[in-house]
């Protein structure tokens, strides 16, 4: 089964897309909530068919008419339900989905760039940079900044990796600048902390946009997936190492994954408008010595917010006075926030990167120990104020009391 929509990608307003792509043929069927589908396998009409669906599924490709789905590692109406309205979201020609985000970059790294070189833009995702260093897949991997680029290609460079905004520091990356510099090699955007409601890597020139959709798309912190928008020849590609190495989503992880993406623009903004307002009351708080957020003055030296970014998101870093010692005491204070690794979700949380997600990056690329990430979510913005404000008076009666005691 495969899904044409009469309209085209950019017709619908954004937020009508989120409601309505990939759900054109619900009503055919005589359904109006998503329906599920969890059958590991599938009856086969014939021999003959079902080898030659068997073969067209594995090997990357869309199911038959009047063929057979055959096996649920290969195919799945839920999960292709999904796929096509983050591909329509992203303004793609596919999306191919995964069983979590760093499957789908292993699935992008084993299908175009094993054996060859990979440029990646640091600052990445813990688990990102750590996959990239280990040599694990068998790529040869150069780390750069974003102006560094054209000097680390190589004949062999078959794929460049950015995320922007970057985790955990919140710098912004200038996709088309990256393109620009990348040339002929394809770009790979990782769009989880924007979500396509506020950034569309693929219109920016990048080849591929990918989602730890455990986060935003997600919502909730009730499911863990992962998934790659792209063009249909580099989407077979994904799909063919997905039928072998098995990294297949579960048909209720996309099925959350596609109710969570309804909300999503909703959400985003909401997240996004009280992360502004506590960015501003962060930045005044003499415990925290630095506030990293794109939409206050500093924050975006391109002037990419507005431009190549459509707002600012939800994601907030802040680097504290008192080092390592007032990050970790600022976690264990707070009572609103939830002291956990992730993001993305409808409740906040916090958590120290150098510690965590970071934890295995090469100590020269590690996050400072002085920093903290939050993830803003849909409490009232007074109430996440009130309890950083306890928090951190907590902190500074901490540092107080250890340096009168260091006096004595």
């Amino acid at each position: 089964m495969t899904h044409h929509n009469a309209m085209a990608p950019k017709t619908l307003h954004p937020d009508s897309l989120a409601v309505h792509a990939g759900r054109d043929d619900l009503t055919a069927l005589g359904v109006h909530a998503l329906p599920l589908d969890f059958s590991s396998t599938n009856p086969l009409p014939d021999v003959e068919i079902g080898g030659l669906s068997y073969e067209v599924l594995a090997t990357g490709g869309l199911p038959l008419e009047g063929g057979s789905n055959v096996y649920a590692r290969l195919w799945n109406p839920t999960v292709a339900r999904f796929e096509e309205a983050l591909a329509r979201l992203e303004h793609a020609e596919e999306a191919v989905a995964f069983s979590s985000g760093m499957a789908a970059l292993t699935a992008v790294l084993l299908s175009l760039a094993a054996g060859r070189h990979v440029v990646a833009v640091r600052p990445l995702y813990g688990g990102t940079d750590h996959l990239l260093a280990s040599g694990l897949l068998g790529a040869d991997v150069t780390f750069c900044g974003p102006d560094e680029v054209v000097a680390s290609l190589r004949d062999d460079t078959a794929l460049v990796v950015l995320e922007t905004p970057a985790n955990p520091s919140l710098d912004l990356v200038d996709v088309q600048a990256v393109v620009a510099a990348a040339g002929v090699v394809p770009v790979l955007v990782d769009n989880t902390f924007a979500t396509p409601v506020l950034q569309r890597p693929l219109d920016l020139g990048a080849a591929l946009s990918l989602h730890s959709a455990t986060k935003y798309v997600g919502g909730h912190g009730d499911v863990v997936g992962g998934v790659v928008a792209c063009d249909a020849a580099t989407a077979a590609a994904l799909r063919r190492t997905r039928a072998i190495t098995g990294a297949v989503m579960h048909p209720l992880s996309a099925y959350l994954l596609h109710r969570g993406l309804a909300t999503l623009p909703v959400r985003m903004r909401a997240q996004q408008d009280a992360a502004c307002r506590i960015a501003d009351w962060l930045a005044g708080r003499a415990e925290v010595s630095a506030v990293h957020f794109p939409g206050l003055p500093g924050c975006d030296p391109h002037g990419l917010v507005g431009t190549q970014q459509d707002g600012p998101g939800a994601m907030i870093a802040i680097r504290l006075a008192g080092g390592y010692e007032a990050a970790a005491a600022l976690t264990s204070h707070v009572r609103l926030f939830t002291h956990a690794v992730s993001l993305g979700s409808v409740d906040s949380l916090i958590q120290h990167p150098a510690s965590l997600t970071h934890r295995p990056v090469q100590a020269h690329a590690k996050p400072s120990d002085a920093l903290v990430r939050l993830s803003i979510g849909l409490e009232h913005p007074d109430d996440l104020i009130a309890d950083l404000a306890q928090a951190l008076d907590a902190v500074g009666a901490e540092r107080i009391d250890v340096d009168a005691a260091a006096l004595a």
